[in-house]
């Protein structure tokens, strides 16, 4: 199967060379042959997808069609969509049925997608390589012994594997990044506010963002076009004009200053390192000028993160109680022993444990030691990502210290939580961040990440464009899949 791009696919369905139908029934049979393999879908959206595909074929048969009109995507299941489960691939909202679409959902609709399923992820965004789902782990097309990243794996993995052209995810911490590189896809979280967060299921509400997968750059920006607004329902939605990200595609990057941090390079493994100092000199072939800069006080960034984020993530998953909504566990003997016995049976082992850690953290004997002091070294990394941005246009560096790894390979939280510790720190600044595909180490895919200056996601999707339009390791796809 030649995966083709959004604007190909697009002049096909308007040319009328292929119906929403045939393309929508194209990549069923796909995932009748590859999802159930990989684990990359919780619930099935086809009666909304049988509407759908009619609403798109009409506007296309009328001339009113865009882009995104009749393409097939998929959303984690953490987005709510009306009258569908929602599950946030935990038990505690197994049973649970949206009663309305989350934003970015209803204008992914209105721009004419066809939802064809929901993916599965790490339960309530809660990890790194997608172990802690309770619908079970998903599976690395490249390698099914591998982890294919999370929280956001399952929408990875579907586009990887061809399953669906587009994806929507969250990054947290480095979720859409994280999966993206070890996938070998590209993946974007736009500026913290770009995109609306009512409707998404809160895991850190400070630090959430909805974001997209594709196979290319390009593809990228349309979907996001389309998916960012502002938004009156969403406190934190940034007050901007909506944008066309495709636009500035195809600027030349002749002149742009790229940032590189040493550091960052330099605690990589070899392999690694060399992969990303090549896509690096490409960007320099292309036109870029290298400078080197210093974060200061990114090597906090991780610490910091793990308290903010489970802080944040115990008092958003304090309504799960068993009462309104979510898992209620049977016969209890009181009110206290229904909270404790719903929240214990529906709650898995990582969410439990960043609910302790963040009610710690939060405590009157330790909320100025730990949360306070970590809220102070989150502004020094934004002071310090905005001291770099005086000097540079855009950074580049790695997105993991290591390729995909086998699946029950981190024993311990520590050594999982380290998975994020070059993504983590632009997430705390809520800096806009795009992984793309730069080729294989031990035939697993390795990943560049492009971090840019808030709202300035546009320049970003046009670097990672550029070099795709010279490269062809995002067209990569792992055996097994090309048909």
């Amino acid at each position: 199967m030649e995966f083709k791009g959004i604007k190909q696919t697009a002049k096909a369905l308007a040319n009328k060379d292929i119906s929403v139908q045939e393309l929508h029934d194209m990549y069923l049979q796909r995932q009748k042959k590859h999802a159930g393999d990989l684990n990359c879908f919780i619930n099935d959206t086809s009666a909304l997808a049988k509407n759908q595909i009619q609403v798109a074929q009409k506007r296309i048969n009328d001339n009113q069609s865009s882009l995104l009109t009749g393409i097939p995507l998929v959303h984690k299941d953490l987005f709510c969509t009306q009258d569908i489960h929602t599950t946030c691939g935990s038990r505690m909202l197994e049973n649970f049925v949206a009663p309305y679409d989350a934003t970015i959902v209803k204008n992914l609709n209105n721009a004419g997608t066809v939802t064809m399923a929901k993916a599965n992820m790490d339960e309530f965004a809660m990890g790194s390589s997608n172990e802690n789902s309770y619908f079970g782990a998903v599976k690395n097309p490249w390698n099914h012994s591998r982890v294919p990243g999370g929280s956001s794996g399952g929408s990875a993995v579907a586009v990887a594997a061809g399953l669906v052209p587009i994806a929507t995810g969250s990054d947290t911490g480095g979720s859409i990044r994280q999966p993206a590189a070890l996938c070998g896809v590209t993946g974007i979280k736009p500026t913290y506010g770009r995109a609306s967060r009512y409707g998404m299921v809160a895991f850190a509400s400070s630090l959430d963002q909805a974001g997209v997968f594709a196979r290319s750059a390009q593809d990228c920006a349309y979907v996001l076009s389309d998916m960012c607004e502002f938004d009156n329902k969403d406190s934190t939605s940034a007050q901007v004009e909506k944008e066309d990200f495709s636009v500035s595609l195809g600027q030349s990057i002749k002149g742009l200053k790229v940032g590189v941090i040493p550091e960052w390079m330099d605690s990589l493994p070899e392999s690694i390192k060399l992969t990303t100092e090549k896509s690096i000199q490409k960007l320099v072939d292309l036109g870029a000028e290298l400078i080197e800069i210093n974060l200061p006080t990114a090597h906090l960034a991780v610490s910091a993160y793990y308290v903010i984020a489970p802080a944040e993530c115990s008092s958003n998953l304090s309504r799960f109680d068993g009462i309104r909504y979510g898992h209620k566990c049977e016969n209890p003997l009181d009110l206290n022993d229904l909270y404790v016995r719903s929240r214990t049976e529906g709650f898995g082992e990582e969410v439990k444990r960043r609910i302790m850690v963040g009610t710690w953290a939060l405590s009157a004997g330790f909320y100025d030691a730990y949360y306070r002091k970590a809220q102070k070294i989150r502004r020094l990394i934004s002071e310090d990502f905005a001291n770099a941005f005086d000097k540079v246009d855009i950074i580049a560096g790695p997105v993991a210290p290591e390729v995909a790894f086998e699946f029950n390979a981190k024993k311990d939280p520590v050594s999982m939580y380290k998975e994020d510790i070059y993504t983590i720190p632009s997430s705390l600044a809520g800096l806009p961040c795009l992984s793309m595909p730069i080729g294989l180490v031990d035939d697993l895919p390795v990943g560049l990440q492009l971090i840019g200056n808030k709202l300035q996601e546009a320049k970003i999707l046009n670097v990672a464009h550029q070099y795709q339009q010279d490269t062809t390791f995002h067209k990569l796809v792992a055996e097994g899949y090309h048909e």
